[in-house]
């Protein structure tokens, strides 16, 4: 079993990590020539203000009283710049919303993989090309443009990471820092010659990064008075700066400015998917160059911001957010960034018509430069019969389209030239994504066919092994050599293929996976005849409906990953179960029990998404009522005469009970200091980290038998969850542990009820005992079912409070208790903690049930792998990389769940028999009997 393990766990690997090698590979290519305006610049230097995590919203509408939120701003959209909407793409993180504001392009998934702080990928940016570029504000942000830079013309000025606290008095002091530090750079800079002198030069950005507005919506949300205020100061600092720069070159009108965010927020605090709210950022542009206010009769928009905003009579300007870098590049003429796929938008440029078709042009031949690059790379891997090139851009199309490009633009028909150059452009951008996905299809396929092979000898192996259903068939040693060979033999002949095609290594692993995967299958033909001689002799029927009842159960699983609700609906079919089965004349309090549960763990599935509001109340009364519980527990354990029972044993229970009290305390004055401003308070923080490092500790000192380590273990896990949980999330294992108690005793009694065993005595049942190999039991269609309960339960411990799908439910509040300073990798392991818990309740209920039903936990551990790969063979299919990017996002990460479910749930079995089954020893007290 183990090597079955082994290689269970590198198929799923192998299996999670191609989508990545299909989907998401980095799209970016080296090796072009930069592109550069021939005339010569609107502006000398460039100012950009990015004010991350401004809402568009925020900035344009107007106060209760009718009054602008930023005066200045507002003043200069309507006197003196353009104004529009960039629209951001997912993930709305501040690094890719920056990368594409600064380098033109939108960052592929896999940066995501490569932690957001470093250069995963080599680009080129605005700031590289710029003669110089001073930059101030995050750590987070600024280093990763001048590590990208070639020489050392890119100047960081940052203050510590520290300082990045959502628990702070008022974050706003980090945009104050940072006006400041402008401030003071350009007064010393009047002392300092070749500073002077290099402020001087041409090409040069000056860029302040603005975290304040990103750390206070995180912290009160953006309709809060801090969230506000912030808008307001930020506006005034962009004034005092505005005017400096203008005294310090003697208002020689050769500056631009560009003030911009990288995503915005959502009303809850949180950013990172696809709603409106995070992707509509504010672009207000004024200065050398650019374009004065258009006054307009009407402008159509699908959204009806203008009136809102009391717009509708200036000229809307919308662009993508990667289109800033272009216009960076042209306001100051350096060559576009050489990775850049954004398109320049004409409408906000101030300069004669020839500069604009000069510039466009420079545009298309840059992103033209890309598509021949990525050309030559697949033509070079592509063996020269199979490569079909893309037809709408052939090699004569493209000099053809280039020649009457430069024809119009001589012949000074300036329109039609740019007219041209964005059918370029589109088509270079089609094509680059062509050549990007040429190899999609024939991997796609590799994979799905090693998919159905994996999951059919699964099911072969359950059958052969765990089942009565086939007799053991002789083996045929002539046959079998005679396969070997053949397999061995397709197999070297791909290998060949991808040879001489120079392919990467992975496609080696995705293609040659299915060989040994189908030879496995193969082998097994003489079972596989042997099976439907008995299947047919069996109730046809019977086994038909038992199959159609499963892959509905199966859809109802997958229909729940884009529909919550779909979990109640499983829910209350489940409540109903005992009395379709007449387990429920046997057992009436047990399946009155167990119908109740169910019903109320139904009710979660239909609640708003966690995090949204806080409720502290809430996360007391869990405490309370955890403690409640725990309290008539222990007296009716007291009460029982059970002789197994040790007064040492319930010290360990005080000291749980008293680590959920002291949680539930933590959770309310962490809150209740935060809210005064007063930062979180040491002690709680170190009571916190101390909880959740002697939880563990304190659930292995308790008995191992059946119901009292199951206590222990629901208390252990309480006392971190409480800690964190911000609503009604917290009462949430406590239904769910209800239910899985429940579930122990129902699959008793239909044990019983088929007449598979006696019943055993749950009481005294302990999870040490060495269970007897030879009193398991071969599988029983009632094992699918059990099998399937398990993997429900698994989902919605996943779902019951959440999206774990989609990266905006995430609050940072709920790790509060823990931390409040920014660090991305903690805050993430805490909340998938948070997560991990209610799985392992299940995960440890699911043990209790394979000990107590005399099963090995290898078979029905089987039945589980078949039902959870049939769920990722659907979502493999269901992966999109087109759409909207909440679709695209969303499609990832369920197929990204459903393959580390499996993987998990080999890890999980594992921990639940660790938790289950070993105990720490104390050093007893010896008593002296007279």
């Amino acid at each position: 079993i183990p090597v079955f393990i082994l290689a269970g766990l590198l198929v799923h690997c192998v299996f999670l990590v191609s989508i990545f090698d299909i989907y998401f590979s980095s799209p970016l290519v080296h090796g072009m020539t930069p592109q550069q305006t021939p005339l010569p610049p609107l502006a000398k230097r460039l100012v950009l203000f990015v004010a991350d995590g401004l809402r568009a919203d925020s900035l344009y509408e107007l106060n209760s009283s009718g009054t602008p939120r930023a005066p200045y701003l507002r003043s200069i959209l309507e006197n003196h710049g353009s104004w529009g909407i960039s629209h951001t793409r997912v993930p709305t993180e501040s690094r890719p919303g920056h990368v594409a504001l600064i380098a033109g392009f939108y960052e592929d998934v896999s940066a995501v993989a490569k932690g957001w702080k470093e250069n995963p990928v080599e680009f080129d940016s605005v700031f590289n090309e710029s003669k110089y570029t001073w930059s101030w504000g995050s750590p987070d942000i600024l280093p990763m443009f001048a590590k990208g830079a070639t020489g050392d013309h890119v100047y960081t000025f940052c203050y510590a990471a520290e300082s990045e606290d959502f628990a702070a008095e008022d974050a706003a002091k980090l945009d104050i820092w940072v006006f400041d530090h402008v401030k003071s750079f350009f007064n010393s800079s009047r002392s300092n010659q070749t500073l002077f002198s290099a402020l001087n030069e041409e090409k040069v950005v000056l860029f302040l990064h603005l975290l304040g507005i990103d750390t206070n919506g995180h912290a009160h949300r953006p309709n809060s008075r801090e969230y506000q205020e912030n808008i307001k100061q930020v506006d005034e600092g962009v004034k005092e700066i505005a005017s400096l720069i203008d005294d310090f070159y003697g208002n020689d009108g050769k500056t631009a400015f560009i003030l911009t965010s990288d995503h915005g927020m959502t009303d809850w605090g949180s950013h990172g998917a696809g709603h409106p709210s995070e992707t509509l950022t504010p672009l207000i542009v004024w200065g050398a160059g650019v374009n004065y206010p258009q006054k307009v009769t009407s402008q159509f928009f699908e959204d009806n911001f203008l009136k809102e905003w009391k717009l509708e009579n200036l000229k809307r300007i919308d662009v993508n957010q990667a289109d800033v870098a272009p216009l960076m590049a042209s306001l100051i003429g350096v060559p576009f960034p050489l990775n850049s796929v954004g398109i320049l938008p004409l409408e906000y440029l101030n300069s004669s018509a020839h500069f604009k078709a000069e510039s466009m042009f420079t545009n298309a031949v840059q992103i033209l430069e890309q598509f021949k690059v990525k050309m030559g790379q697949k033509k070079k891997t592509t063996l020269s019969f199979l490569f079909t090139p893309f037809k709408p851009l052939s090699d004569s199309e493209q000099i053809n389209l280039l020649k009457n490009i430069r024809l119009y633009i001589q012949q000074q028909k300036y329109d039609e030239a740019v007219a041209l150059c964005k059918t370029l452009i589109n088509l270079a951008l089609e094509g680059l994504s062509y050549y990007h996905t040429y190899d999609r299809l024939f991997l796609y396929l590799s994979i799905a066919v090693g998919f159905v092979g994996w999951t059919t000898y699964v099911i072969l192996v359950i059958i052969k092994a765990h089942t009565s259903l086939t007799k053991t068939v002789p083996n045929n040693e002539k046959k079998s050599t005679v396969l070997f060979y053949g397999f061995a033999s397709a197999g070297m002949i791909i290998a060949f293929f991808l040879l001489i095609q120079t392919c990467p290594w992975t496609y080696y692993v995705y293609c040659l996976l299915p060989v040994p995967v189908w030879y496995a299958v193969v082998r097994e033909i003489p079972v596989i005849q042997d099976l439907a001689t008995n299947v047919l002799s069996l109730h046809m029927g019977q086994s038909i409906g038992f199959l159609l009842v499963c892959l509905l159960g199966i859809e109802i699983l997958v229909f729940s990953f884009f529909y919550r609700s779909a979990l109640t609906v499983g829910l209350l079919v489940f409540a109903g179960w005992p009395v379709v089965t007449q387990l429920w004349i046997q057992a009436k309090t047990r399946a009155l029990i167990w119908t109740l549960l169910c019903v109320l763990l139904a009710i979660f599935p239909l609640m708003p998404v966690v995090g949204r509001e806080p409720n502290i109340p809430l996360v007391i009364a869990a405490g309370l009522l955890t403690l409640l519980i725990s309290f008539f527990l222990l007296a009716s354990l007291c009460k029982s005469e059970n002789k197994y029972r040790d007064n040492e044993d319930l010290k360990v229970y005080f000291y749980q009970m008293f680590s959920v009290a002291l949680s539930t305390y933590v959770v309310s004055s962490t809150h209740s200091s935060l809210k005064n401003k007063q930062g979180l308070p040491v002690m709680n923080q170190i009571i916190s980290w101390m909880t959740l490092v002697s939880s563990p500790v304190l659930l292995l000192l308790s008995p191992t038998f059946l119901f009292q380590r199951l206590f222990s273990i629901l208390l252990s896990l309480m006392s971190t969850y409480l800690l964190l949980s911000t609503g009604y999330e917290a009462l949430f294992p406590l239904a769910l542990f209800g239910l899985m108690f429940a579930w122990i005793n129902m699959e008793q009694e239909a044990l019983q009820h088929y007449g598979l065993s006696l019943k055993p005595k749950l009481a005294v049942f302990n999870f040490t005992c060495a269970v007897d190999i030879t009193q398991f039991r071969q599988l029983h269609l009632d094992d699918v079912r059990r099998s399937f309960f398990f993997v429900f339960f698994i989902v919605t411990a996943f779902f019951g409070t959440g999206n774990i799908a989609s990266i905006n439910s995430f609050d940072p509040a709920s790790v509060y208790c823990f931390l409040t300073v920014f660090s991305p990798f903690m805050m993430g392991g805490l909340l998938l903690l948070k997560v991990a818990i209610p799985f392992v309740l299940v995960s440890c209920a699911f043990e209790a049930v394979q000990v107590t039903t005399q099963l090995s936990s290898k078979s029905l551990f089987l039945i589980v792998l078949v039902i959870s790969d049939i769920m990722a063979l659907h979502f493999f299919f269901l992966v999109k990389d087109y759409g909207s990017w909440l679709d695209i996002g969303t499609s990832i990460s369920h197929y990204v769940l459903v393959m580390s479910l499996t993987i998990f749930m080999m890890v999980m079995n594992g921990l639940a028999q660790l938790l289950t089954t070993q105990r720490l020893g104390l050093p007893r007290r010896t008593k002296h009997h007279s």
